[in-house]
């Protein structure tokens, strides 16, 4: 714009130097041809201003169009931030429930071997019961024993007619087979001080029999005291 007033300026002067030195004919043509340049001048300057505001128009196209996309990539970068700490945590979360499976798989592995054991602790404890309750009118017949069985699967003997002035009065003790499978003698009454060595002895003979007649021989000589 700032041109094209300079340029008027300049055509003024020039018409105005012209019209001292031409005629009036001169002058008229000459006038035709500034309005035709004024003309033209317009013209082209309505033109190059619509067109620099169409690219103006462009530009914050353009700009918007950019704008729009970083903010997009930026939507997109977090998203695929995000997306790598799910896959990260659903990792970390298929590597614990593989470690719980192990550690679940272990304990049942661990449960059943202790079951199988405790159900062959048992099985044994209660054939070597039934042993000893079958062999209850054998020792009842020859030692004047009676053999009751009591509560937690023990077995308790009752001896009579050791004391000569007492035939009637019980000497007694209690026998259970702990988690090792070996005797135990849980309670004896009269107390007798070899119990533990007899006990000892028939957890390293296993001859039950000669336990028991032991024992009533230990009350029968407690019995003379």
């Amino acid at each position: 714009e700032d041109e094209i007033i300079l340029f008027e300026r300049e055509i003024k002067e020039f018409w105005t130097k012209l019209k001292s030195v031409y005629g009036t004919e001169q002058i008229s043509h000459t006038l035709a041809l500034r309005d035709m340049c004024k003309e033209s001048i317009k013209v082209l300057s309505e033109k190059w201003s619509k067109k620099l505001k169409e690219e103006d128009l462009m530009i914050d196209k353009i700009q918007e169009y950019s704008n729009e996309i970083l903010q997009k990539s930026q939507r997109i970068s977090e998203n695929q931030e995000h997306l790598t700490e799910i896959k990260s945590n659903l990792s970390q979360e298929e590597e614990q429930k593989k470690d719980l499976t192990d550690s679940i798989r272990e304990l049942k592995e661990e449960l059943m071997k202790k079951r199988e054991m405790v159900s062959s602790k048992n099985n044994a404890t209660k054939e070597r019961v039934e042993r000893l309750c079958k062999s209850k009118e054998l020792f009842e017949e020859r030692l004047g024993l009676e053999i009751r069985r009591i509560h937690n699967e023990q077995l308790q003997f009752i001896f009579r007619h050791i004391d000569h002035k007492d035939p009637d009065k019980p000497y007694m003790f209690t026998l259970s087979i702990n988690e090792q499978g070996d005797y135990e003698v849980t309670s004896c009454t009269p107390p007798l001080d070899c119990i533990a060595e007899l006990q000892l002895k028939v957890r390293e003979t296993n001859k039950f029999s000669v336990f028991v007649a032991n024992i009533r021989k230990a009350f029968t000589a407690l019995s003379y005291k």
